[in-house]
């Protein structure tokens, strides 16, 4: 049994871990910044598992060292990644993708709260993914937010770097300050994603926590099917037909998908409205409870019925 087993299971213990430190003969400080560590560690394993096998979809063939050299990860050196691949039997050219995300000593795992759960109403559960896009030989990401309902990007963000405070965090306080313009607040509302770390760190869950967001993680990625189709949408409807070539470039092109996607590309889902206008639509009404899709479709086509002069 190691010492993080022994903290796991500290209320059930007959002594107290001071007695456990001192037979040791460390600090609680030294192993409070040692868990600190661990749990940093645990965060980057977690999302580079996603992203390596995402990679791999794309890029059956592409080597762990080349793959290192792309993703270029914080805490963890060259060899480290590559025996990291190793585990996850990346040896083969064409590993069988482990849908389950591991579930690791130290990582938090939220309960699938959109399970069976319908969705009426804008602003009530969100799903976010961060995807890569590949800017001269060189892997950058890019994180999206995205309202279940109304299909509007309330949340993104471009970065170099994969840790928290480059991905999600960003990317969350732009979603707060989205729908507080718009008169609304996430406190009670659902985010749910993936098992990437970046979407359990410490500063990430403080910050959901702080707003009243309740998070929400799914095992598979058709759990998160409307952000990971979004994630397709982005880069084979529109990056890839645009030139980018520097991270700048890239930060432009994001920025100018999710004006486009939000205001001008009508969905099916929305009786072929756009987000925003979908939104506006929905947001106008004082009615409650809301007005459904259908009704929804009933007030756009009032609204726009051309007159007619007698």
């Amino acid at each position: 049994m190691t010492m993080l087993d022994f903290w796991q299971r500290r209320k059930r213990l007959s002594f107290p871990l001071k007695r456990l430190f001192a037979a040791l003969k460390i600090t609680k400080q030294a192993f409070y910044q040692w868990q600190k560590r661990y749990a940093m560690k645990m965060e980057e394993r977690a999302y580079l598992e996603v992203l390596i096998f995402e990679i791999r979809e794309d890029h059956p063939t592409m080597g762990c060292r080349d793959m290192y050299y792309k993703l270029r990860p914080l805490r963890m050196g060259r060899d480290a990644f590559e025996q990291f691949c190793k585990e996850l039997n990346l040896s083969r050219k064409r590993p069988i993708k482990p849908w389950k995300t591991t579930d690791s000593r130290g990582v938090i795992r939220f309960d699938n709260l959109l399970k069976d759960l319908q969705i009426t109403r804008v602003n009530q559960a969100y799903q976010s993914d961060i995807t890569f896009f590949e800017v001269q030989g060189v892997f950058c990401f890019i994180t999206l937010i995205i309202d279940c309902y109304s299909r509007r990007i309330v949340g993104h963000q471009v970065s170099k770097r994969l840790s928290t405070a480059h991905t999600t965090l960003p990317a969350l306080r732009k979603a707060i300050r989205t729908r507080r313009k718009d008169g609304l607040s996430l406190k009670g509302a659902i985010f749910h994603s993936d098992g990437g770390g970046q979407y359990f760190a410490k500063d990430f869950i403080e910050l959901t926590a702080q707003v009243g967001i309740k998070n929400s993680m799914c095992k598979y990625p058709w759990e998160n099917g409307i952000v990971e189709r979004l994630n397709g949408v982005m880069k084979n409807n529109y990056l890839h037909h645009w030139s980018i070539n520097s991270f700048p470039q890239l930060v432009k092109a994001v920025d100018r998908f999710v004006q486009l996607y939000n205001y001008e590309k009508p969905h099916s889902s929305l009786k072929r409205m756009t987000p925003m206008a979908f939104e506006k639509l929905y947001l106008c009404t004082d009615a409650e409870p809301k007005p459904t899709l259908t009704q929804l479709e009933k007030l756009q086509t009032k609204s726009v019925k051309p007159k007619v002069n007698t």
